[in-house]
């Protein structure tokens, strides 16, 4: 039975232009420029995106001046080399239908001088959020040269074929810090009163919206930061945009969550409620009488979409990760198979995670992201000559290359040789907060029982058995299995942990799987610093266990720091009463405790009835080399879920 979703479907009338649905694909860093230009990756993301049904699409940030520059990735500032360049991302865009509208932003005090290479400018000289670095209280010149930034930009939009810009004021970002008393200590016009704080985003907006005349959309993006002393109170915040509102300013307003004070809440993680932003979304809805509001802030699914919009909550709603991980989001809740969208995980761990790292961003479980000019987007051609396919190991690594392989036409059996499908990764999804895991593995199992992929589980197969199947292609993906002995990184030189034979010691995976005899006192060796570790002591103090986390890295949760997933964790962790040994080596296992040592101290020896490591595992190869078969995933290297994904993806789109 199809679902309908009413409200997401109605359309909207904004300024010169009607979206044909509720749902826009929000501006974020995506960082795919290539040296300042918009390329063919650039354009096969939104484009794919666009056609899969966004009724808007908001282009990431360009940067209006030099000293607004952020990121590897940004576009090219104040040059009209990029408008041809834009125009083909435009032009594609429109041709299926969307509407098409391009951030404008400038980051005040908050610049990445190793980009730029330019001072930050701010209102007030006060120092960066993002590092170490100051910045410069503007002159009155320098904000006229600014304002006259955020104009040519728009400018250069509006000839590249853009609907319109949002003006990027959320997050603390250079009009906020205008906006706001903690940054702007100016005594001109500038600051002050209300009337002179908000004096730089009207002067920024009236002089673009005289430019580009009245056929062209004006959208505003803020935010809500609640965490954080200095930043407005909502009350303040409803005040600001309700005086834009009242000069007819904007068109629409988009309000997130989070800040440049708190960053664990822009991209909000599985620690997060559904629908963070729309008690903010809803405050705005109150003051406005003109502008559109548009909900931001982990709206995942088209329920949450369509819960948000029917109760008036918001006129829009904003869905950037969602589409990221499936970007025909908006067809499917349109044809009524909300079962059919793959589902964010809200891990960021390749979106904003590879941001972080300043690459382009791509998806963990859709690793089509930002290949879509390579792999023709998130769709798949017909197989020339349908094969009969064997995939063996039934972990996200074999689901995968049996999906895309089906999807291609050919006949796919997966054997699994356990009761379920899911391998590792299931495990990983009964940790806490992480059971959109297994909502993606089910996701899964729909795809491959509409697809008619045989599979076959408690269904060990020996390498006489694969090669009796008779199969055209066999593709092993039959995972890893844990290293038991305890090789630490801070240890090189020893292969194994002394002591190990004095017994009650598990792996993380006996843990989550429930093989694990655990005492009441818990020593937890984490060598991998990210989820496995920690999401594995927050189920054993969860279920009333001491433990104590040791690790070699810096921090707890080090490899994660990425995705704003880190700092959640920690404080849960905390409140659960763990004990965190960071930047330690563990000498001995004693069978009743460990001598463990922090860099360059003395060794300490802790209690503890059992020992549950983890490590870094080890490729399960045995059947690909008996076989000579091709391996995916983890039995070609112990890796993340994300690069088994990509290899069943692309083993899948290759035979």
């Amino acid at each position: 039975m199809t679902q309908t979703f009413s409200s997401i479907f109605q359309p909207l009338t904004l300024r010169h232009k009607t979206l044909r649905n509720r749902i826009v694909f929000g501006s974020h860093t995506a960082n795919m420029s290539d040296n300042g230009l918009p390329g063919e990756r650039h354009r096969g993301y939104y484009e794919e995106r666009a056609r899969g049904g966004a009724a808007m699409i908001v282009v990431e940030p360009v940067p209006v001046h030099g000293a607004a520059v952020l990121t590897r990735g940004n576009f090219l500032h104040s040059t009209d080399e990029i408008i041809p360049y834009f125009r083909k991302v435009t032009d594609a865009v429109k041709a299926h239908g969307a509407v098409i509208c391009h951030q404008l932003y400038h980051v005040g005090g908050h610049g990445d001088g190793d980009n730029s290479y330019h001072a930050a400018w701010s209102p007030s000289g006060m120092p960066s959020f993002h590092d170490s670095d100051g910045s410069h209280a503007m002159t009155e010149a320098e904000i006229e040269e600014t304002i006259e930034g955020y104009v040519q930009a728009a400018r250069r939009a509006k000839e590249s074929g853009f609907d319109g810009i949002e003006l990027f004021a959320a997050y603390n970002a250079l009009p906020d810090q205008f906006w706001l008393p903690f940054n702007n200590r100016r005594d001109d016009k500038w600051g002050g009163s209300l009337e002179n704080r908000m004096r730089f985003s009207r002067t920024v907006m009236e002089r673009i919206r005289k430019m580009a005349g009245d056929d062209f959309i004006i959208g505003m993006a803020v935010n809500m930061e609640p965490k954080s002393a200095v930043s407005q109170t909502i009350e303040q915040l409803q005040e600001i945009v309700a005086w834009h509102d009242q000069r007819h300013l904007m068109d629409y307003v988009s309000c997130g969550t989070g800040s440049y004070f708190n960053f664990i809440d822009i991209i909000p993680t599985v620690f997060a409620a559904d629908k963070l932003g729309a008690p903010h979304a809803e405050a705005l809805k109150k003051v406005v009488k003109h502008a559109r509001v548009q909900c931001e802030a982990h709206v995942r699914t088209p329920d949450n979409a369509e819960e948000v919009l029917r109760s008036g909550q918001a006129d829009m709603v904003s869905i950037v990760r969602g589409q990221i991980a499936d970007p025909h989001w908006v067809t499917k809740a349109r044809e009524g198979r909300p079962e059919d969208v793959r589902p964010c995980l809200s891990c960021n761990q390749m979106c904003w995670g590879r941001r972080y790292r300043d690459y382009w961003i791509s998806c963990l479980i859709n690793p089509s992201a930002g290949r879509e000019f390579e792999w023709g987007g998130d769709r798949f051609v017909a197989a020339e000559k349908p094969k009969r396919i064997l995939v063996v190991g039934g972990g996200v690594a074999g689901m995968e290359a049996a999906r895309v392989a089906a999807e291609r036409g050919h006949r796919v059996t997966l054997a699994e040789a356990s009761d379920r499908l899911g391998g590792l990764f299931r495990l990983a999804g009964q940790q806490p907060r992480r059971q959109q895991i297994l909502d993606y593995i089910d996701w899964q199992e729909r795809q491959l029982t509409r697809l008619q992929v045989q599979v076959m589980l408690n269904a060990p197969m020996d390498a006489d058995e694969v090669k009796a199947f008779g199969a055209d292609e066999v593709i092993i993906a039959t995972g890893s299995q844990p290293d038991m002995k305890g090789f630490q990184r801070g240890l090189p030189e020893f292969d194994a942990l002394p002591g190990l034979e004095r017994g009650q010691v598990w792996s993380a995976e006996d843990v989550m799987a429930k093989r694990a005899a655990l005492g009441k006192r818990v020593i937890l060796l984490d060598e991998t610093a990210n989820w496995k570790g920690t999401g594995t002591a927050l189920a054993m103090a969860e279920q009333g266990h001491q433990v104590t986390l040791v690790t070699g890295a810096p921090l707890v949760m080090a490899e994660m720091a990425r995705t704003a997933a880190d700092y959640p964790a920690r404080a849960r962790l905390r409140e659960l009463g763990v004990t965190l040994l960071t930047e330690h080596v563990m000498l001995e296992w004693h069978g009743d405790g460990a001598t463990v040592q922090v860099n360059g101290g003395k060794p300490v020896r802790i209690a503890g009835d059992c020992l549950v490591m983890a490590t870094t595992n080890v490729s399960e190869r045995w059947l690909a080399d008996d076989t000579g078969s091709a391996t995916i995933g983890d039995a070609s290297a112990a890796r993340t879920a994300a690069m088994a994904i990509y290899d069943g993806r692309k083993w899948g789109m290759g035979i």
